[in-house]
């Protein structure tokens, strides 16, 4: 099972392995407090992707495109996060962005449940 959850929400038992994709540290959220297993910054959007779609839900269709193109060279990344999949139960990506509707994560977890 592959969850979504911004990294500001408590953690729950039922998270499962907490996964950040977040290229940048949430701003304010200390590592402890966070309960994060790994932090996959390297699968997060590239810089000039993430700051030109600056969360935008105009944007929103073309972000998933551009952002699945690259996630199409990050093979190895993308593996490591369905090895993780297998392993755990229920993986929980972490994101830090206010909007739950727009973000890598949802684009990231599509990714995960087509296999």
């Amino acid at each position: 099972m592959v969850k979504i959850k911004r990294v500001y929400e408590k953690a729950a038992k039922d998270d499962g392995w907490r996964v950040l994709v977040d290229r940048l540290w949430p701003r304010g959220m200390k590592k402890e407090a966070a309960h994060v297993d790994v932090w996959l910054k390297e699968v997060a959007p590239s810089d000039a992707l993430r700051k030109w779609f600056g969360h935008e839900p105009e944007k929103w269709s073309e972000f998933q495109r551009r952002y699945r193109k690259e996630l199409a060279k990050e093979k190895e990344l993308v593996a490591e996060l369905k090895e993780m999949q297998k392993e755990h139960a229920t993986l929980t990506l972490l994101y830090g962005a206010k909007d739950k509707e727009h973000n890598q994560a949802v684009v990231l977890a599509d990714v995960l449940r087509a296999r």
